[in-house]
């Protein structure tokens, strides 16, 4: 699984993709696959904690002023789904971005999916306000499902890893209020649809038959 999502952050065409995992038989698999892999430390407690320590390890020049932290559990992620919140680090006043789709029905109510809460700016983008696991905001109009993929500034995410844990960050069990709480400007791109994650067996059948069916 891990070589598909390596995959489809190729196909993105944004720069170099490597793979940061503590595990080496997970660096083993991507560089047998033609990838790159960078073995970090195995008790971080989050993979913001590691995109942190191997952009450190394999660019301690600062060459590179911006990464995007892509999670592991997507192997039928969207290339367009990872330009899309790196287009946004264009503006200087964003600090990081992310990727959000509309809400299907059955999600609108369900705590696994995180919703946005956000004002939007333009169609396709929206600043920020809040993320969490109830169904926000109230009143008549679309629901947000957040996905879980962030292209931070370089700064910025020296700035959230070195801040301690929000009391919100903790009561939702969501990082990027940390972001929020230390007042950094998180801005929304709003793409067509959210990837499929692979939590369940269900979930891994599921994109094994996404991916033989395509091309």
């Amino acid at each position: 699984m891990i070589v598909h999502v390596w995959r489809r952050a190729m196909e993105a065409e944004i720069g170099p993709v490597v793979v940061a995992t503590p595990d080496a038989e997970i660096a083993r698999a991507i560089e047998t696959a033609g990838g790159k892999a960078q073995l970090t430390r195995p008790d971080h407690e989050s993979g913001t904690d590691r995109i942190a320590e191997a952009l450190a390890a394999l660019d301690p020049g600062g060459r590179y002023d911006s990464v995007i932290n892509l999670q592991g559990d997507l192997p039928v992620l969207e290339p367009e789904t990872i330009r899309a919140p790196f287009r946004l680090l264009a503006d200087p006043a964003v600090d990081l971005a992310t990727p959000v789709a509309l809400a299907a029905e059955h999600e609108r109510s369900d705590p696994n999916v995180v919703k946005a809460v956000f004002e939007p700016a333009g169609r396709h983008r929206g600043r920020a306000l809040y993320f969490t696991r109830t169904t926000a905001p109230s009143g008549d109009g679309p629901l947000y499902h957040h996905i879980g993929l962030y292209a931070f500034r370089r700064d910025a995410l020296t700035a959230f890893v070195l801040a301690p844990h929000a009391e919100l960050e903790r009561r939702e069990r969501l990082e990027q209020l940390r972001a929020l709480a230390i007042g950094l400007r998180i801005e929304v791109a709003l793409v067509d649809t959210a990837p499929l994650g692979v939590d369940t067996q269900a979930d891994l059948d599921r994109a094994r038959s996404i991916l033989e069916a395509r091309p």
